[in-house]
């Protein structure tokens, strides 16, 4: 045995006698805890954000989050939805709105890939706290109902949709929603900063 291997055979056998803990470098990595029952992140699909990056909606635990259900050729209320965000962002206090993630997932799995939703992103200006996401039919339509949101392709290639904006806590729970596209901003922001905390 090599002299430095066997230094470190006997330091570790030494601690292992004393009944102390092992060295900084020898711990074994502790798995993360479990989702709580009532947590999105539960949803075990892959997304793939506007950059071609590979994302779980579980990397957004320990951030106040708004998510949204949208398509990028909206006309009319995916735009707002959009808008109402920004302004629920305006309102936070700037702790909350450094710390917050806004969230939006495309229900148009064909047009909006991944280099469509970069330039939605580029046309609305959205910084890189918005997360951007392109998923499969399946992961999508099992968000949606866990989200409670309705949508359906029509005959000419738009959807219609319900309007649902959902605040989640750190822990990916549902603690408030917004329905449909008037008022009700500074509910969703006050939800938002109780949630962060």
């Amino acid at each position: 045995m090599k002299p430095h291997l066997l230094t470190l055979a006997l330091l570790l056998s030494a601690i292992a006698a004393r009944g102390g803990d092992a060295p900084a470098c020898c711990h074994a990595e502790q798995a993360p805890a479990a989702f709580t029952k009532n947590s999105i992140y539960q949803l075990d699909a892959t997304f793939t954000d506007d950059s071609g990056h590979a994302f779980t909606l579980g990397e957004l635990r320990g951030r106040p989050v708004v998510i949204n259900l949208f398509f990028a050729s909206c006309g009319y209320a995916c735009p707002l939805l959009v808008t109402n965000m920004q302004a629920i962002r305006g309102q936070l206090p700037p702790a909350v709105r450094d710390r917050a993630v806004f969230v939006l997932v495309s229900f148009d799995v064909a047009r909006d890939t991944p280099a469509a939703l970069a330039r939605y992103r580029a046309q609305r200006q959205l910084d890189g706290q918005w997360k951007l996401l392109h998923g499969d039919d399946a992961a999508v339509r099992e968000l949606a109902a866990l989200l409670g949101v309705k949508y359906k392709q029509e005959a000419d290639g738009a959807f219609s949709h319900s309007n649902i904006l959902t605040i989640l806590n750190p822990e990916g729970e549902i603690v408030h929603q917004r329905i449909g596209l008037q008022g009700g901003l500074e509910a969703a922001a006050a939800a938002l900063v109780t949630a962060a905390h």
